[in-house]
């Protein structure tokens, strides 16, 4: 099985993954469902998740309905117990937005949601990050999922993403780090598709974050609060709901000048 979503992963691009997966997933979820592990997303229930990786393929990760992730249902809880977005009106940016959150998002009436990316067919706005066609302060909450490992010149991104970002607003910019390196590690001269999967994690990623990851956003401004929220859930919660335990969360503050 390990070997089979290895191969299908690396097989097709992104995009065409995205929209095969709107024919596969009800199939899927039918066939799954149970009592064992539950998308918090949804509420639905089932008795495994599925596999996902591309380097290292993770047992029981991706849920069926929604296809969330670990790291998409710990921000799915953050915000929803933690924050007022499902709450009060907010305008928010959305970049490369995910099956998970996408229609959700879309369906609130309270809030003016923008989804925004090169390539995803998701994006409302085609847009580069590191040269955004929005104006400054203009959105109360970002969410930038898995998205700045891609990007060459992270640090134009994370000034783009302060830029626009109201202040008094929240980004939470999550990427996948390495909890026992301490500083980021990228070298341009790597270029092998497999060679870069070897090292980076996968083909297209530019880099593999360390520690260091949250002082780079404070750097271009942000207040930045590394929130393990699993350390508020008891370990049948975790696990019911399939999260990486001690995943931190890169909650990002723009300071309201005085």
């Amino acid at each position: 099985m390990q070997k089979f979503f290895k191969f299908f992963l690396n097989l097709f691009p992104r995009t065409i993954l995205i929209r095969l997966s709107f024919l596969v997933r009800p199939l899927v979820a039918f066939f799954l469902r149970g009592e064992t592990y539950t998308d918090p997303i949804d509420g639905r229930s089932f008795r495994k998740f599925l596999p996902y990786g591309y380097e290292k393929v993770r047992e029981n990760v991706l849920s069926p309905s929604t296809l969330s992730l670990e790291r998409h249902r710990l921000l799915w809880l953050f915000l929803k117990n933690e924050t007022n977005f499902f709450s009060e009106e907010h305008k928010v940016l959305h970049f490369a937005p995910e099956q998970a959150f996408y229609y959700r998002f879309k369906k609130l009436k309270h809030i003016k949601y923008t989804t925004t990316d090169l390539n995803s067919p998701l994006a409302e706005v085609k847009a580069d990050i590191c040269a955004l066609p929005f104006s400054d302060n203009s959105y109360d909450f970002i969410f930038c999922n898995h998205v700045l490992e891609h990007i060459p010149d992270d640090t134009k991104a994370m000034k783009e993403l302060y830029r626009v970002l109201a202040p008094g607003g929240t980004a939470i910019l999550q990427v996948p780090y390495a909890a026992d390196r301490e500083h980021t590690f990228e070298d341009d001269s790597i270029t092998d598709p497999k060679e870069r999967a070897a090292i980076f994690g996968q083909y297209d990623h530019v880099r593999v974050y360390g520690m260091d990851y949250f002082d780079k956003l404070r750097s271009v401004g942000f207040e930045v609060n590394a929130v393990d929220y699993t350390a508020t859930l008891s370990e049948e919660e975790i696990n019911t709901y399939r999260l990486a335990k001690g995943e931190l969360l890169p909650v990002c503050k723009k300071p309201i000048q005085k």
